[in-house]
């Protein structure tokens, strides 16, 4: 196709935008990541090995609060299950096969989903928005986690300037712009209650882990109602979805 090479630079241009923006957050992510009582060897490597974003910092939040790592891993892997349904997707969107499968799988991120999706009606260009996007991201995230343990670190005992208040801070920002509809709102409020009245008889981890398991049950009853349109990309491919997120990500469209 002669609109080729246009599309291709602007499928590229979306693709760095949204590893700068994402990949950016990473700062915080390996700030925190030290000042919850990881080293900077086992920041990095939550980055690395998990990537999953808001399941690291479950992960980090868990272990802060005196949860125990099973705690802690139950926790992220409750919140990063959507990466499995974003995986059934993409398998029929990419057709992947051999050791790109499996390089793949671990760049299968909310971002490489959604920008995948909104090419979905030419092959070519959809599989390189799924791999600029997913690696743009993934190297600056680890770049950025690299980068924000290492100042944390400099910066010594968390509590001296309150960065103890990083991890809850840190999920407030993730949770609050997701509260747009009646319903999610309801479900946060009942997964907040359930994590209250835990706290003071329950271990460290539990009061979270529950929390996490109303908002999963929650998310499986009732969907449509906490996905306006069929929103995610892992459910239904919506292209209007994926339209509207890969726009508020980038500069232009492709």
């Amino acid at each position: 196709m002669t609109d080729w090479p246009r599309r291709r630079r602007a499928v590229l241009r979306d693709a760095v935008g949204v590893g700068v923006a994402t990949g950016a957050y990473g700062l915080s992510f390996g700030a925190i990541g030290v000042a919850g009582g990881l080293t900077v060897a086992q920041t990095c490597a939550t980055s690395v090995l998990r990537f999953t974003g808001a399941s690291q910092f479950a992960l980090v939040g868990v272990l802060a609060a005196g949860g125990g790592p099973a705690s802690a891993a139950v926790t992220a892997v409750l919140l990063g299950a959507r990466n499995a349904l974003y995986g059934l997707r993409l398998s029929s969107l990419l057709q992947l096969t051999g050791a790109r499968k499996a390089v793949g799988a671990q760049l299968v991120i909310d971002e490489s989903t959604a920008m995948c999706v909104a090419h979905e009606d030419d092959a070519t260009a959809r599989r390189l928005a799924f791999w600029a996007t997913g690696l743009a991201v993934f190297v600056l995230w680890n770049l950025a986690t690299l980068a924000g343990a290492l100042a944390g670190t400099a910066l010594g005992d968390p509590q001296t300037f309150g960065l103890d208040a990083a991890v809850p801070a840190a999920f407030l920002a993730l949770l609050w712009p997701r509260l747009a509809q009646p319903a999610a709102r309801l479900v946060a409020l009942g997964a907040a209650a359930v994590a209250l009245a835990l706290t003071p008889v329950a271990p460290a981890g539990v009061p979270v882990m529950a929390a996490a398991g109303v908002s999963v049950l929650a998310g499986l009853r009732w969907r449509d109602a906490l996905l306006p349109g069929r929103g995610a990309a892992s459910c239904s491919g919506s292209p209007s979805w994926s339209r509207r997120w890969a726009a508020m990500h980038s500069s232009g469209s492709g």
